[in-house]
C-alpha cells in the first residue's frame, strides 16, 4: 500500500477547521486544509467579522449623535459614509484571512 500524502485533511478553515489542522500538525501529522473561498471561512469572511465591524460602526454613529444629550458636546449633523463602512468590514476580515493564512504557512498546512 502506497503511502498517503497526508495524514489528516480538514475541511474547511474556519475557526474550528483551521484550529484543528494547527494542532494535528503541532502532533507531528502532515495535514492539509482544503477550503473552497479563502481562509477563515464563512465566519470570518462574511459572517461574524464584517458584521461586528458593521455593528461597531453603527454604535459609534449613535454614540456621536448622543454626545449633545448625555455630555453637552454638539457635534453637529453626523454623515455617514457607506462605502467606507463597508471597506472597513471588508479590510477586517481580509487582515484577519491573511492571519490565518500565515498560520496556516507557519505550522507547515498546505491549503487546497
Amino acid at each position: 500500500m502506497a503511502n498517503p500524502k497526508y495524514d489528516l485533511a480538514v475541511i474547511g478553515s474556519g475557526p474550528g477547521g483551521y484550529v484543528a489542522a494547527i494542532r494535528a500538525s503541532q502532533l507531528k501529522m502532515k495535514t492539509v486544509v482544503i477550503e473552497r473561498d479563502r481562509p477563515g471561512g464563512v465566519c470570518l469572511n462574511w459572517g461574524c467579522i464584517p458584521s461586528k465591524a458593521l455593528l461597531n460602526s453603527a454604535e459609534t454613529m449613535e454614540a456621536i449623535r448622543g454626545a449633545n444629550k448625555e455630555h453637552g458636546i454638539d457635534v453637529g449633523e453626523v454623515h455617514v459614509d457607506f462605502k467606507r463602512v463597508i471597506a472597513r468590514s471588508r479590510e477586517a476580515a481580509e487582515k484577519l484571512s491573511k492571519g490565518v493564512r500565515f498560520l496556516l504557512k507557519k505550522n507547515n498546512i498546505d491549503l487546497i
